[in-house]
């Protein structure tokens, strides 16, 4: 495995390349948490996809299913662009198969510490201040989703660094 290089050439240290990775986790994270929750906003009836009404009474829940996978998707669609061209000797369907075994650990290791912070907030602390969750449309809401963010990178960290060290996924 080639090191990934900085700007002026030299090797990331494994810090730095563990936290760039992870940071490219949170990028199809992110992306697919704004994109459900907006999607969910507007057309609150998607939710029935993620088991809202028969499998979740609280829609909160089949909006975290819905957004796992659209993460899932972006994240390995993400980590396909850097892979490939890494190992251009590899089939494509040998890239999407490592794409997948290096996020699905990572991508999962940050939504648990997202959704585990947003469930502290939305479920247990909000109902107790203000008598229910805060709506998306709130800046409240999406400050708490960056907080959440910052919780997905922590729990996402140390995976990360596992895989890497583990060589399944690339150094960035």
């Amino acid at each position: 495995m080639t090191p990934a290089l900085d700007l002026s050439g030299k090797p990331h240290s494994r810090p730095v390349s563990v936290f760039v990775g992870t940071s490219h986790c949170g990028a199809g994270c992110s992306l697919a948490d704004l994109v459900v929750q907006w999607a969910l906003f507007a057309i609150p009836s998607i939710a029935v996809l993620g088991g809202w009404h028969w499998l979740f009474d609280d829609q909160i829940y089949a909006g975290w299913v819905i957004a796992y996978v659209v993460a899932l998707a972006f994240g390995i669609t993400f980590q396909f662009a850097a892979i490939a061209p890494m190992n251009p000797q590899r089939s494509v369907g040998g890239n999407i198969a490592a794409a997948t075994k290096a996020d699905v650990l990572s991508l999962s290791a940050w939504q648990i510490g997202m959704y585990g912070f947003m469930a502290l907030t939305q479920l247990l602390i909000f109902p107790q201040w203000l008598g229910g969750p805060v709506a998306i449309d709130t800046a409240t809401f999406w400050l708490l989703m960056q907080l959440a963010m910052v919780a997905g990178f922590c729990t996402a960290y140390p995976v990360n660094w596992w895989l890497l060290h583990a060589g399944i996924k690339e150094a960035m």
